[in-house]
């Protein structure tokens, strides 16, 4: 059988050799700096690169497509972005801007190889953001694009936790979690307590906490605090940060790739507004996952992951609608 010459980089490098990781260069104002990245299968119509959430979360906990998307023959990327993980980790606040971000994700396309032959972009929660701004700036790179559990709004966002999701809290612990947070004690190990059992339980990913997933609990582990804070907020009950007013709403008409969004039931944002979207976008699909959570990759898996699957192969075929 005839090896793929697309595992071979322009050095003649082979990329099955090294177990499919690759290191890439970037250049940032700071300098360069390098990304973990890791490819698995080998498509050369179909290759799906995997943003990440967090900000400053870990490509972890996408371990969950190693038993789907291999068996449908899917080319998928694994990659932490800077300051995550196996990749460099600057301390320079500077660098965690979301237009930058933008730039580190194209220098990883071109470094990959990937065009609008073969190319799809997912991104979950903060990468929804992400993938959101990429393909609003170089969509012409793209085959696909996939928003999951993602808003296009943020302060959209922060009013449906505070008029839905708080109010249905236990009050007692949602007072004791705000009297914290206004005391900025994000470090206290009540503070991560009570989020876990009165929040994350029921909109992050609906398991009892004994029972997350081994990747989840890595990637819920590695997280950068030092990304995630000021560009998120402590919690993901709502955002704080730099991202707090960002709002894509009114330039989604400008997205013309074929497009998926996904939403869930329980999921920390309002569903609708996840499938709005896909209502707005130029060819639009919408996934609802009714018994998932921002998690949903996990706690409504399998509609998830067929759903994923079925867009992508669709796509690729040219039937998409």
């Amino acid at each position: 059988m005839p090896i793929d010459s697309e595992y071979f980089d322009s050095s003649g490098h082979n990329d099955a050799l090294s177990g499919g990781v690759k290191m890439i260069p970037i250049q940032t104002p700071n300098g360069v700096f390098h990304v973990w990245t890791k490819r698995v299968g080998n498509n050369p119509k179909i290759r799906l690169l995997l943003l990440h959430g967090g900000p400053g979360c870990t490509h972890e906990y996408f371990e969950a497509f190693d038993s789907y998307l291999p068996g449908a023959g899917i080319e998928y990327y694994y990659y932490d972005q800077l300051g995550s993980a196996y990749s460099d980790q600057p301390d320079a606040p500077e660098l965690w801007d979301l237009p930058r971000f933008v730039e580190e994700v194209e220098q990883v396309r071109q470094a990959l190889k990937l065009d609008a032959d073969s190319f799809f972009l997912l991104g979950h929660s903060w990468g929804g953001i992400l993938a959101t701004e990429y393909a609003l700036k170089y969509q012409q790179n793209l085959k696909g694009l996939i928003i999951s559990n993602m808003v296009a709004s943020i302060p959209i966002y922060n009013e449906y936790a505070n008029k839905v999701l708080k109010p249905a809290m236990e009050q007692t612990a949602l007072a004791e979690i705000e009297r914290l947070e206004a005391a900025g004690e994000f470090d206290n190990p009540r503070y991560e307590e009570l989020l876990m059992q009165h929040f994350y339980v029921d909109h992050v990913l609906r398991m009892p906490l004994d029972q997350w997933p081994d990747p989840v609990k890595r990637g819920f582990a590695g997280l950068n605090k030092k990304i995630y804070i000021p560009m998120q907020g402590p919690s993901e009950m709502g955002a704080s940060g730099k991202l707090a007013d960002w709002d894509r709403i009114a330039d989604l008409p400008k997205i013309n790739v074929p497009t998926l969004a996904i939403g869930a039931g329980y999921d920390t944002m309002e569903p609708a507004q996840m499938e709005k979207i896909a209502a707005n976008v130029k060819q639009g699909r919408y996934l609802f996952c009714p018994k998932g959570s921002h998690m949903s990759i996990y706690d409504d898996q399998e509609i998830y992951m067929a759903g994923v699957i079925q867009f992508l192969l669709d796509v690729d075929a040219g039937g998409f609608s």
